[in-house]
């Protein structure tokens, strides 16, 4: 069975994960791939690692389709992706609704669960959000930093803190088991992140990496990707 291979940002990884009985009763075809900090990722495409298809950030995308690395014509948008705020399913959700908000949340949290916080979109935004509260240092010592948004949010959902809380991709908190969507950050944090798909120009199977692009891209599939937290 051909396999088309993905290297991916974990905020496309619920969304792979729904369509691929679909691309396979499609193709025929199987998917295999690593989902993981986008920055790590487009980092293993430009080392050589063997991939028909990549969904990273609209600028990445780009800056690789300049380096010849993704064909340009391939290219489509996934959609919009919120970073927002998680907690345990089981615990009350804050709302947050101010700045002021926001930096209470973060100050009374014992524990703060966010992504990579060097390579991943999440995670670098979280350091300047920790930055531009002023509270950065005060919080240094609860921050649980992982390779990616699904670790972290697993991490999360088994967190034996009093009061954790998470930081990441709307569609990582969706996909996981155990913890809530608590709501996107205040007016002023915000962060609103297209996701684009391409095919690879080194790419093993590229007709079989452009229907995975149609189909994750695709009307057709506009209320899967509604569902599991993209927009647009």
């Amino acid at each position: 069975m051909t396999t088309v291979n993905i290297l991916s940002g974990g905020a496309a990884q619920g969304l792979v994960r729904d369509l691929t009985d679909a691309f396979k009763a499609q193709t025929g075809c199987s998917i295999d791939g690593e989902f993981g900090a986008v920055g790590i990722m487009a980092d293993k495409l430009r080392a050589g690692t063997p991939a028909d298809l990549v969904i990273l950030t609209q600028a990445l995308l780009a800056k690789l389709a300049e380096e010849k690395l993704v064909t340009p014509t391939s290219i489509a948008d996934v959609g919009r992706v919120e970073t927002a705020l998680a907690v345990r399913s089981r615990d009350p959700r804050p709302m947050v609704k101010t700045e002021a908000d926001l930096r209470d949340v973060l100050r009374s949290a014992d524990a703060i669960y966010v992504p990579d916080t060097k390579a991943s979109t999440a995670g670098q935004h979280v350091v300047k959000v920790l930055d531009q509260l002023g509270i950065a240092y005060e919080v240094a010592s609860r921050l649980r930093i992982f390779a990616n948004g699904a670790t972290a949010m697993r991490k999360l959902a088994a967190s034996t803190a009093k009061r954790p809380i998470g930081c990441t991709q709307a569609t990582e908190i969706i996909a996981t088991d155990g913890i809530a969507l608590s709501g996107a950050l205040p007016p002023g944090y915000e962060l609103v992140t297209m996701y684009t798909a391409g095919v690879t120009a080194r790419a093993a199977h590229p007709k079989e990496a452009a229907a995975l692009v149609a189909l994750l891209t695709g009307a057709g599939h506009k209320e899967l990707r509604q569902r599991l937290g993209f927009a647009g």
